[in-house]
């Protein structure tokens, strides 16, 4: 080996080594794909998913995700089916609870088992290979497309209006906004984890702001003695108790999104702290963040004025603001981004692990050599959603799904309460009490019973839909029977990740 000047040296077939050994010059007659396969080789060694997400980033990663468009535009579920002013807030209140219960539970599990991936890596865990693919293909082929396309069609409905206004917005101005917007969220995730989480912050700064110019001005006209409307807040006339149990659903929608940072666990700083302090100060701000945001409506607004309206934050920057209620579909718009960033920042690591573990393809597992992004799992939800958008009847399958959403949290929390009496001696960081977990599992097994009874048509659909994981497990899983076209397409996506990767 001859050493050149620079501190670079030529070997004895003419390459050129960079100070650090990777091949930086070589002669003719070395083959291309040969330099790249040895710069491959050697980066094998050291790329990874390195640990980024602090306590800061997960806080944004949760917050930012469970706040969506819904408490701007239509929280009149839970005022609609809980009859008074009053009953709501409790809903509101004791959702937040219930859903801390929830989030409580998994803290437990993401420092006891310290995997990424979430739902699926529990339930790999606790119920095997065959219950995890299942919820893995329902999440994979339908539900997560669609849930992403339905935050992305309110991102580039809203962030349009202010351009349109009072004119209707075209439909298809819409969807390719919306577009726009989805492919921005995909590149973003796949150039930088770290630019992702610090953008990830800056969103959820923004959702907060919104809610305190909300919240500011509504806790000024409380104090000013504009309480008519809090005037008989607990009639009991209007109450109906077989309404109660959709107000709690509604409710429990509204708060779900605490679960994402265990999507990233592998990713976390410290996780035996960062994890279940995270999700105690998320959950404290979101729920402190949702009742005052509903006590400031109705400072302004009648029960109702809130249930005609469309956009209920709209309908209060008019009343309250005036010309300053433009701003209010922006900051929607920008509240929706942010769930769209941090959902597909924590899905990809879903789909990173299930190809780790066997049950995707192998590519998904891959990371980039420079940018430490899986970049294969982030892209692989942009067609399906991208097709979903305009092709596909969304909020149908929505519902064909929801109740999937419960069935699969209770599933994950009752193989917490299962592991306390199976696994005894396994380390447990952080540990709740035993009534937590078994609170939130009769929740979530109560709102599957619920969706069954309220929706048993559109809920046997989307049982259905689920069912056919199983003859996908078999195939393409358990006996490996993938057709010879699928893995000579698999092997050329591969090749060709792995030479754009370089």
């Amino acid at each position: 080996m001859e050493l050149l000047q620079d501190g670079r040296s030529r070997t004895s077939s003419g390459n050129v080594l960079n100070v650090n050994g990777s091949v930086l010059q070589t002669e003719p007659h070395v083959e291309l794909k040969q330099v790249r396969r040895l710069n491959q080789n050697r980066g094998r060694e050291k790329v990874g998913l390195g640990k980024k997400v602090t306590l800061l980033r997960g806080i944004a990663i949760i917050i930012g995700t469970i706040i969506g468009a819904g408490i701007f535009i239509s929280p009149k579920g839970i005022l609609k089916h809980s009859g008074s002013v009053g009953m709501s807030l409790i809903v509101w209140i004791a959702c937040g609870v219930l859903s801390l219960f929830g989030a409580l539970s998994y803290a437990e599990l993401g420092t006891s088992i310290k995997k990424s991936g979430g739902h699926y890596t529990y339930i790999m865990e606790t119920f095997g290979p065959q219950m995890a693919f299942i919820r893995l293909w329902v999440d994979l082929i339908a539900i997560r497309p669609a849930a992403m396309a339905v935050i992305s069609l309110a991102f580039g409905q809203y962030i349009l209006e202010p351009l349109f206004m009072p004119c209707h917005i075209p439909p298809m101005a819409i969807k390719l906004t919306t577009a726009i917007g989805i492919t921005s969220i995909m590149y973003l995730n796949s150039m930088s984890v770290t630019w992702t989480a610090r953008i990830q912050i800056v969103l959820t700064c923004s959702k907060l702001l919104a809610i305190a110019i909300i919240i500011v001005p509504g806790m000024y006209q409380l104090f000013k003695g504009e309480t008519r409307n809090f005037e008989n807040a607990f009639e009991l006339s209007n109450v109906k108790l077989s309404g109660m149990p959709l107000a709690f659903y509604s409710g429990m929608y509204a708060y779900a999104g605490w679960f994402y940072l265990n999507f990233v666990t592998e990713e976390v700083e410290n996780p035996e702290r960062t994890v279940p302090l995270a999700i105690c100060i998320s959950m404290a701000i979101v729920t402190t963040c949702y009742v005052l945001t509903n006590v400031a409506y109705y400072t302004v607004m009648s029960a109702e004025e809130l249930l005609a309206s469309d956009a209920v934050a709209v309908t209060f920057a008019e009343k309250l603001m005036g010309k300053f209620s433009i701003a209010v579909p922006v900051f929607v718009a920008l509240s929706c981004y942010g769930s769209m960033n941090g959902g597909t920042f924590a899905l990809s690591r879903m789909f990173y692990v299930a190809s780790r573990e066997g049950q995707l393809p192998e590519v998904l597992s891959m990371v980039h050599i420079r940018r430490h992004t899986p970049l294969a799992a982030v892209l692989i939800l942009y067609p399906m959603t991208i097709l979903q958008l305009f092709v596909g009847d969304i909020y149908s399958l929505l519902n064909f799904m929801s109740f999937l959403r419960w069935l699969f949290i209770g599933v994950v929390v009752l193989g917490l309460i299962y592991h306390r009496y199976t696994k005894p001696d396994l380390p447990r960081p952080f540990k709740v009490p035993l009534f937590i977990p078994v609170v939130f599992c009769l929740t979530c097994f109560f709102m599957v019973f619920l969706s069954l009874y309220s929706d048993p048509v559109n809920t046997g659909i989307g049982f259905a839909i689920s069912l056919t994981g199983i003859p996908a497990y078999y195939m393409f899983i358990k006996f490996n029977r993938r057709p010879k076209w699928l893995q000579r397409a698999l092997v050329a996506v591969k090749d060709c990740y792995t030479e754009a990767s370089i």
